[in-house]
């Protein structure tokens, strides 16, 4: 079987993009994939951000509905592992941009949310359809979505199931920024050496940091950040900001 992702290098960029013509739909392969692709760029310090992106007119339009419609419970618990592709990209201790090339649809834009940065091309939308099929967002979506705009503007939109144009979709907080179609590849290489020229190191360790006081009273949170904050005064990238500021010169960052 061919592969359905590509990994690309440029410099300190890895962008991983998916060719699943039409639609980009994912199945237990592209799963699979994702889980087999996504470890060693995390791991690799030459990488310094990576970008998730599509081919085409799709990001990703979700789960592939010829797949979904088996029900039975080893072909569930095999789509279901979108949820640890998700997880991955959380976890990884460096920029993760989601690229959204295309339409981001039900599993594509469940799988941006948990991207740090969301970029989406202005011709194309972003939404939560799964209703019309009698389903509900169930990979991710139920859970990051509240996170991030509220448990009521959340519900409506997943009721609603409307395929939001890009405008929208970024005034209610669901994108990050909205991007001219023939403006796009330029944009996101754009913003991708930004974040990898950063300080990736304070950046993994922030990540970390978010996560793991989001559910906590405040007291119990500001105890959990030290430990970050103590690991962050130890990195090379922060003694490079700060002398760097005393120099009055621009930082140069190497992510450890």
């Amino acid at each position: 079987m061919n592969a359905v992702l590509r990994v690309e290098t440029d410099g300190r960029v890895a962008t991983v993009r998916v060719d699943r013509p039409p639609a980009n739909a994912v199945t237990p392969a592209v799963i699979e994939e994702f889980l087999a692709v996504l470890p060693p760029l995390a791991r690799d310090p030459s990488v310094r951000c990576i970008v998730i992106t599509g081919t085409g007119r799709f990001f990703i339009a979700g789960a592939d509905i010829a797949v979904m419609r088996d029900l039975s419970a080893p072909n569930q618990d095999r789509m279901r592992r979108w949820i640890e592709v998700q997880r991955l990209i959380e976890l990884t201790p460096k920029p993760v941009l989601a690229a959204m090339n295309g339409h981001a649809l039900g599993g594509g834009a469940e799988l941006s949310l948990a991207c740090d940065l969301r970029l989406l091309a202005a011709g194309a939308t972003f939404g939560f359809p799964e209703t019309a099929l009698g389903l509900f967002p169930g990979a991710g979506g139920s859970q990051r979505l509240p996170r991030l705009v509220g448990p009521h503007l959340a519900k409506r939109l997943m009721i609603a199931g409307e395929r939001l144009p890009a405008r929208r979709a970024c005034e209610l907080g669901l994108v990050d920024e909205v991007v001219p179609d023939d403006e796009f590849p330029k944009v996101v290489a754009d913003r991708a050496r930004e974040l990898a020229a950063g300080p990736t190191a304070a950046i993994g360790l922030l990540k970390r940091a978010v996560d793991a006081g989001a559910d906590l009273p405040i007291d119990e949170a500001m105890r959990a950040d030290e430990e970050f904050v103590r690991a962050l005064m130890r990195t090379e990238d922060a003694a490079e900001g700060l002398q760097a500021f005393l120099d009055k010169r621009p930082p140069t960052f190497r992510g450890r």
